[in-house]
């Protein structure tokens, strides 16, 4: 996303009763807010990309995904990690509703191993295990919208 391509947006925001825009790529995040005035930049992430807005590319985002549940934490399992959402979006468990899922109950990942897709703005998002095990739980239903953070399968970390 380059200069233009943000003044743009401002001025569309002008013209409009869009308040509040938020977009995220390839390392560059830009949320801009509308009060009752002129539109502000929020806030602007490091990372300048000269590409094109948008980029259809599988997503690598920062991911709170995976992670090993330590032995005391409340509520969770030693051995266990959990595949988390690193954006909002929409659940997918296959590439189309034609084609078999990424992974079932008792299916083994390895850390690169996609498990499902996230839409987010019309984007198809490739989520990765990040850890090596056998799925034990899906915790998202197929089509369903997921959160930031929210937990979408539990892994058996072998």
């Amino acid at each position: 996303m380059d200069l233009k391509q943000i003044k743009l947006i401002i001025d569309l925001m002008k013209r409009s009763d869009l308040t509040e825009f938020e977009v995220e790529e390839q390392g560059f995040k830009i949320k801009i807010k509308r009060n009752s005035g002129e539109p502000a930049i929020v806030g602007v992430a490091p990372g300048y990309s000269s590409h094109p807005f948008p980029i259809a590319a599988p997503a690598e985002a920062p991911k709170p995904a995976a992670t090993p549940a330590p032995a005391s934490a409340g509520g969770e399992e030693a051995g266990f990690a959990y595949v988390k959402s690193p954006m909002v979006g929409t659940f997918y468990r296959s590439p189309s509703p034609d084609s078999p899922p990424f992974v079932d109950v008792t299916s083994k990942v390895e850390e690169k191993s996609v498990v499902c897709i996230i839409e987010a703005m019309k984007i198809m998002n490739e989520i990765q295990a990040e850890v090596k095990g056998t799925i034990v739980e899906m915790l998202v239903e197929n089509g369903q919208p997921v959160e930031y953070g929210q937990r979408l399968f539990k892994v058996k970390v072998s």
